[in-house]
């Protein structure tokens, strides 16, 4: 398996993370004292972005391609030219957000590596069909990651559908802001989420430790199927009509019972998974399964009518919950499983 190559695309994901966090400190000195010539919601639109778009889809792009498909494929100049070319849009949109927040140049931009997602999902889907993923070794981790690519570009369709929202006098609605949410909903709990437990079972699978794969199937048709109707748990804030409130509980419950079982395939398993990683990629390992299940049991009071409301006037609470989910869980855990893979060290 070549994945040195892939080294230095790793790298061009880990400073966009430096920028990231530039950025969010820069946000947060802006509350002790505002930078004259800045504006904060427009920095805080480029600080987002490119933590979204620049770390964490590079970093998930550089490990589906050089850990899932064998090296001829890999090797594709196809997916290089997806590489830069989203950075690209990574850079224009890190220069135009901080300047006009959302206009023309900063939504080409977006607009772009959405596209370009879409290139990238569809040329995947195709070599890992020819590579017969879906049959080997690796089938189970690829069911996640077809799933993870399936919610990347069911997340795209909130974007989308800005533009006539916005068109048509309803930007700050209701239908706005949960436009929005559907966007983030399916980024941090369909794409990042899946292709991160198709990354932690891709290691079982290519170390051959021994799970239950009765569990493992369990496990994947429980977040799955729940992923799809756990949305409506975004849109409580509108307080709609008790059906939904059951809907989007029932969905936060049944990922609750994915994490039980979840915690019991790994149980099973736990000192042969330890023992794949150092001590440091061991501890943050640890770190990205206990802000996993913060985010499952946060996600399941927020079903309850109070919790939901509390979210929606306290902002901040919302803010933490995306920084437990996208730095706590997935960005810990892409750090270990670097790591272990030996394709940086840190």
């Amino acid at each position: 398996m070549n994945i040195q190559s892939k080294r230095n695309w790793l790298l061009v994901a880990l400073f966009n993370l430096v920028v990231v966090a530039f950025l969010g400190l820069l946000l947060r000195w802006m509350f002790v004292a505002p930078v004259a010539g800045i504006n904060y919601k427009y920095l805080l639109h480029g600080h987002s972005h490119v933590a979204l778009l620049g770390w964490l889809y590079s970093a998930v792009f550089v490990a589906l391609v050089a850990f899932f498909l064998p090296p001829a494929l890999q090797q594709k100049k196809t997916y290089t030219w997806q590489f830069w070319l989203s950075q690209g849009t990574v850079l224009g949109m890190l220069l135009s957000f901080p300047v006009q927040g959302y206009g023309p140049v900063s939504i080409f931009f977006s607009t772009a590596h959405i596209l370009m997602s879409y290139w990238f999902t569809y040329q995947f889907l195709k070599d890992g069909k020819a590579a017969q993923l879906g049959q080997g070794k690796h089938q189970q981790s690829y069911a996640f990651v077809k799933a993870a690519l399936f919610f990347l570009v069911l997340s795209s369709l909130g974007p989308w559908a800005m533009g006539p929202i916005m068109a048509t006098g309803q930007s700050g609605s209701e239908l706005y802001f949960n436009a929005i949410y559907f966007y983030l909903h399916f980024q941090y709990n369909g794409w990042f989420t899946f292709a991160v437990l198709g990354l932690l079972f891709w290691l079982l699978e290519q170390y051959k430790v021994n799970f239950s794969v009765k569990y493992g199937r369990l496990f994947f048709r429980l977040m799955f199927w729940s992923c799809l109707p756990a949305y409506l748990l975004s849109v409580l804030w509108i307080k709609p009509a008790a059906v939904v409130y059951a809907v989007g509980g029932a969905a936060a419950l049944a990922q609750v019972v994915a994490l039980v079982v979840l915690l019991l395939l790994v149980n099973s398993i736990s000192k042969q998974v330890l023992a794949l990683f150092s001590n440091w990629s061991r501890f943050i390992l640890v770190l990205a399964g206990m802000a996993f299940t913060a985010k499952i049991l946060m996600q399941l009071t927020t079903g309850i009518p109070y919790m939901a409301d509390l979210a929606y006037r306290l902002r901040f609470f919302i803010i933490g919950y995306l920084h437990l989910v996208l730095i706590g869980f997935v960005s810990m855990f892409l750090f270990a499983f670097f790591c272990t893979a030996r394709l940086v060290k840190f």
